[in-house]
């Protein structure tokens, strides 16, 4: 597996793997290129394996609370701690930059991925009803304290 930053390149092959991961609610070619001409508030990562793109990651840091953008692996590499290095990946980044917290908003029917934040020290603030459309799914909005020493 390569770690790498995100290139204009891989535009297409990422928003076909968000079609196939999200199909209500996938980003497209145009949504990818906002993000990238976001940089440098904006950070995207991929791993690599050698069929492709198998996972990504980005954050947007606005001063000092960040916000994980998206995590996603590709159902070929699911399974292997993709989502974990990724989200490590994103909280590194985040404490360099600054920021004293990380936040993300998290599907309730995604499962592994709440046991993902769970793990890695997340706490749930709120929860928004009904957000997710269509079906009508929840949000839970999750913070993680990145400077231990704040008062």
């Amino acid at each position: 597996m390569v770690l790498r930053e995100l290139r204009w390149t891989d535009i297409d092959e990422l928003a076909a793997l968000e079609r196939e991961l999200f199909p209500h609610d996938a980003w497209t070619e145009p949504t990818w290129w906002a993000e990238l001409a976001g940089r440098p508030r904006r950070d995207y990562v991929v791993e690599e394996d050698p069929d492709g793109i198998a996972a990504y990651a980005g954050l947007d840091v606005g001063s000092e609370v960040a916000d994980v953008m998206t995590i996603a692996v590709a159902p070929r590499a699911q399974g292997r701690g993709l989502g974990r290095t990724l989200l490590q990946e994103l909280v590194d980044r985040a404490r360099r930059r600054g920021a004293e917290y990380l936040m993300l908003e998290v599907r309730d029917d995604n499962v592994p991925a709440r046991r993902l934040y769970e793990r890695a020290g997340f706490e749930h603030l709120t929860t928004r009803r009904r957000y997710y459309q269509p079906g009508d799914v929840d949000a839970h909005i999750l913070r993680l304290t990145l400077k231990e020493d704040l008062a």
